[in-house]
């Protein structure tokens, strides 16, 4: 019999999970910056609402373009290594923001995050089958929502962070630059651009220093081509992923909950400034959507597989969901707002169960299924830029609609979707 993919890892199995849980907090905490970056360089670079959420669109429609390539780099620099690319892609995206910055162009600003969703495409193609498979798969959504933890900590520090800078008295200059003569009007917007420049070569330095401690730490290589007898005797005659369709309906499933994921946190500072609070105040509102996930997560760890299979939690999540949408429509100002930071706890435990759930059985198909799982999160870039259009002909509220039919099929892959079979 093959051994399974964790056997060679038993005895490190704490420290592999500190070093991805630092990757993890890593690029949360890059990810989730595009929350600050939305409202930021709409006012920066004088954007509408579509425009500005092509912030969106550039940083997760890197995950499907670069996917397919992220699986060939893995196969070229096993897992750790390429981790350590990853990380030093996204750092030159990094680095491209300081000439977008100096020359406050928008084109500059939608490279440099294309590039770093290249980078984490990489990270999240190698990391997450690797915290999937490193010990057993009913506690795989345990160890996912561990990460998570780490994840989300840093997606809500990074608005917090970044915004003190970003959009401090980014309100008085709004209202100010609409009266400004234009020599003016440019002058203080170019100072508004100038601010990303330190905290971004911060980032850079950080980026550089993990991709340095990953490559030189003992972290273990895993064998994902190898399948015991019970796998490869169910994968007999399988040729390619089209095989599975609980995999390719778990890609469209995620495709969909990255979507709500990224509205939850990357819309609420805007839509609170469209219910009438201060920029100010709705730079905090991103911290709510994280802590929101941080308990959800908590509660996956506790009860997950204990009182709870990961696809009970992932039917508990989605029907919350649905709810809080609607109650972000119906309602208004702070409670509505709250809905939209309480979709953080609905989102929670989706993703750690749709991974588990979509990779099983696959054997040594789970490397090339967990770079189409990557391209599935590229409805970061779409379904957020379709809110922003809705937003700009609708209204930012009505616009959360979109949330609805994503919520209802999350539902179905919980129920049935992920059973699904070739006959």
């Amino acid at each position: 019999m093959n051994q399974h993919p964790s056997a060679n890892v038993t005895k490190s199995g704490v420290n592999p999970i500190v070093i991805i849980g630092a990757l993890f907090f890593i690029f949360g905490f890059v990810t989730w910056l595009n929350s600050v970056l939305i409202p930021y360089l709409k006012i920066a670079c004088e954007l509408n609402h579509f425009q500005s959420y092509l912030v969106a669109f550039a940083f997760y429609i890197a995950y499907f373009v670069m996917a397919p390539l992220s699986t060939k780099t893995l196969k070229i620099f096993g897992f750790k290594n390429g981790m350590s690319v990853g990380l030093i892609i996204v750092a030159i995206g990094a680095l491209i923001f300081i000439p977008a910055a100096m020359t406050r162009t928008y084109a500059l600003f939608l490279l440099g995050l294309f590039v770093q969703g290249s980078g984490l495409a990489i990270l999240q193609t190698a990391s997450n089958p690797y915290i999937t498979i490193l010990g057993p798969a009913e506690s795989a959504a345990k160890r996912i929502s561990i990460m998570g933890i780490c994840n989300k900590l840093a997606g809500g520090l990074a608005p917090v962070i970044l915004g003190t800078v970003m959009l401090k008295d980014a309100d008085k200059l709004t209202a100010r630059i609409e009266t400004m003569p234009e020599a003016q009007k440019i002058a203080e917007l170019n100072e508004l651009a100038s601010r990303v420049i330190f905290p971004y070569i911060a980032i850079i330095a950080v980026l550089a220093l993990l991709a340095l401690l990953i490559y030189r730490s003992g972290l273990p290589e895993i064998d994902t081509d190898a399948e015991d007898e019970t796998v490869a005797t169910t994968n007999e005659g399988k040729n390619s992923l089209f095989d599975f369709p609980h995999l390719i309906l778990g890609v469209f499933t995620l495709f969909l909950y990255v979507g709500v994921e990224v509205m939850a946190g990357d819309t609420i500072i805007s839509y609170g400034s469209s219910q009438g609070i201060a920029l100010e105040t709705a730079k905090y509102f991103t911290l709510g959507t994280m802590i929101s996930m941080v308990i959800g997560y908590i509660i996956g760890i506790v009860c997950i597989p204990k009182y709870l299979k990961q696809e009970t939690a992932m039917k508990l999540c989605s029907l919350l969901g649905l709810f809080l949408s609607l109650g972000a429509i119906f309602t208004s100002g702070y409670v509505s707002v709250a809905c939209v930071a309480l979709l953080g706890l609905a989102n929670s435990l989706v993703w750690p169960a749709i991974w588990p759930l979509a990779l099983a059985g696959l054997g040594r198909f789970t490397k090339a299924a967990s770079s189409v799982l990557v391209m599935g999160i590229c409805g970061g870039a779409l379904i957020p830029l379709g809110y922003g259009a809705l937003a700009d002909a609708w209204n930012p509220q009505q616009a959360y609609w979109i949330m609805v039919p994503c919520y209802l099929v999350i539902w179905y892959y919980a129920i049935a979707g992920h059973k699904l079979v070739k006959k």
